[in-house]
């Protein structure tokens, strides 16, 4: 008895599931409708010099949204393939055997996701210091989290 309940509250993951995938929806639109609107905009104003490179902070934006929109995504698909099916049609590439297979496929897009906020954070650079400090401060996460992958890789094994 106690075996049946406890198996069957892995379904209390849907939870997680539903909701990953309806936050990745709702980034992936709103990502959307922003491009549709800056493609609208680039075509109505005048293309000066400073305006061609607010527009390209924008999109890089927008690559922000889109790989938010991927997180939510991979954790719903990775999560329903640990918890409730694993027999979800994937590419190769994107099925998810344990745990750690989910965290290291999300850490690769976190890692991604701040490179573009670094990105983004350049393209509007004012010369000042803040740009280092930033920099410093992505390349020590990326950095903590590598290794963090790396010891923790040699210690299960």
């Amino acid at each position: 008895m106690m075996n049946k309940l406890l198996s069957s509250t892995r379904y209390f993951i849907l939870i997680a599931v539903f909701s990953s995938l309806v936050a990745a929806i709702s980034m992936l639109v709103l990502a959307g409708i922003e491009v549709v609107q800056l493609v609208i905009s680039a075509f109505s104003i005048n293309l000066d010099p400073e305006s061609i490179k607010m527009l390209a902070v924008k999109f890089i934006g927008v690559i922000d949204l889109l790989l938010l929109g991927t997180v939510f995504y991979i954790t719903a698909l990775g999560l329903y393939e640990l918890f409730i099916d694993d027999r979800v049609q994937l590419p190769p590439w994107l099925h998810i055997n344990e745990l750690d297979d989910l965290k290291n496929k999300l850490i690769a897009v976190v890692v991604v996701i701040m490179v573009v906020m670094f990105l983004e954070n350049v393209v509007t650079w004012d010369s000042g210091q803040n740009l280092l400090y930033l920099g410093i401060a992505i390349a020590v996460v990326i950095a903590s989290i590598t290794f963090f992958l790396g010891w923790s890789g040699k210690r299960v094994k």
